[in-house]
């Protein structure tokens, strides 16, 4: 299962630079875990971390002008850091694998002439076999829309910007005459009609291009839950379906898809269901007269059932988040902005357990990223999960892994929880 090793944030709202992580010219950071808890005070930026991911898959979906404008983002001026000139930048450092060669996405955003926002650069690179030092071979650069692109998992060209070594242009241009003879066989140039898409929507979806299609597949298949009780209580047409949708309105057809797809599984669900919420014994669906799908849920002592309609915000939270870790073939990374709305304190650490437990399972489940100000839920995490989100000292957020102030791991290694810590501000900044 690929997995984000490090990721970095330019620019964007409260987060001028911060970075969660290793990246390819960090090595010396530790990776982000299977499962990473953001916690902080409110206003200090956790809301904007999680719809950093989100803007980035927007992007990758429709654009980087609509992802700008859509989920009340109100445009790229907005969303760029208060006082700030320069592009909003994102780079994720990540692996398809354990064993594979971690691959770096670095993108530039911002706006032109006419004020409208761009892909102002945009480039992919990894080390070959067996190079574990010096700078990674690009096996794609765009600027402005205009660039070269590598073809197959091998190909790249080592480009040292900093020592002013490469000329794409000139480079283009020697393609495109049959010059550069070597390199042209393996090399194509790429001129994008649109530069508002991002050049990996376009080139990934070319099979001669394998290490740009994992990647853009990789981020298409990102979970980010805006999970709403209003929108799980709601009649959807009936009809089996895969996957939960990102705000949880086709809870009903997800459970018909596991009555009938996987019988077992879905048994355990349940169990599990009932073990933590007492009282549901059996959760099933019926169909209406109009094709219309009611989530039924059988309490022990009522003959009944309860339609989804008449249940607690709880309750329909943690069943949809046990079916969303139930899923046959799970996202590669799941986000998930306070879980513990709206849940009973001491059903948040047995949560914390089964968002663990799936991140870390053999079967290779999601990667999870979560952000809280629940310390019952921290009670649960180790102190290389947590990363602390603070405003600096010049209005912008800075962020810092728990696990790097040894006097916390000292303590949490001595039986102290470390949700208990926060609450008595032993992780604020000393």
């Amino acid at each position: 299962m690929a997995k984000i090793e490090g990721f970095r944030i330019k620019n964007f709202r409260a987060l001028k630079d911060i970075t969660l992580g290793r990246l390819w010219n960090q090595q010396q950071a530790e990776p982000l875990t299977p499962m990473t808890a953001v916690i902080g005070k409110n206003g200090v930026g956790k809301s904007t971390l999680f719809d950093a991911f989100g803007f980035l898959a927007d992007a990758l979906k429709s654009g980087v002008e609509d992802a700008c404008d859509s989920r009340g983002r109100g445009g790229f001026e907005r969303i760029r850091a208060q006082g700030q000139k320069g592009p909003i930048e994102f780079e994720v450092y990540y692996k398809e694998d354990g064993n594979a060669r971690p691959i770096t996405y670095e993108i530039s955003i911002d706006v032109d002439s006419s004020g409208r926002p761009y892909v102002l650069k945009e480039r992919l690179r990894q080390r070959r076999k067996g190079q574990k030092h010096g700078w990674p071979f690009s096996f794609l650069v765009l600027n402005s829309g205009k660039g070269v692109v590598w073809k197959g998992d091998q190909e790249g060209r080592q480009i040292d910007e900093e020592q002013g070594e490469f000329d794409l242009l000139g480079l283009m241009e020697s393609i495109k005459s049959g010059e550069a003879k070597e390199e042209s066989k393996e090399t194509d140039v790429v001129e994008l009609e649109d530069m508002r898409k991002l050049g990996i929507a376009t080139l990934g979806s070319l099979k001669q291009h394998p290490r740009i299609s994992a990647f853009r597949k990789f981020i298409e298949g990102w979970y980010l839950s805006y999970f709403t009780p209003d929108a799980a209580r709601s009649l959807p047409l009936a009809g089996p379906q895969k996957h939960l949708n990102i705000h949880g309105d086709n809870l009903g057809n997800v459970v018909q898809f596991m009555e009938r797809e996987h019988p077992k599984r879905f048994q355990a669900i349940l169990n599990r269901i009932a073990e933590k919420i007492p009282g549901i014994n059996k959760i099933d669906t019926e169909k209406t007269n109009d094709g219309r799908l009611l989530l039924r849920f059988n309490d022990k002592g009522f003959q009944d059932p309860f339609y989804s309609q008449q249940m607690s915000d709880g309750t329909l939270k943690v069943f949809a988040y046990l079916l969303l870790l139930e899923d046959p073939t799970p996202p590669p990374f799941l986000c998930i902005e306070e879980p513990e709305n709206g849940l009973y304190h001491k059903l948040l650490e047995s949560l914390a357990k089964e968002f663990r437990e799936h991140a870390t399972g053999r079967k290779g489940g999601s990667q999870v990223f979560i952000t809280t100000h629940q310390p019952y839920l921290v009670d649960a995490l180790e102190p290389a999960e947590v990363w602390i989100l603070e405003k600096g000292w010049d209005g912008y957020s800075v962020i810092r892994r728990a696990s790097d102030d040894a006097i916390v791991k000292n303590m949490v290694a001595e039986g102290l929880l470390l949700g208990g810590l926060w609450y008595s501000d032993y992780l604020d900044a000393r």
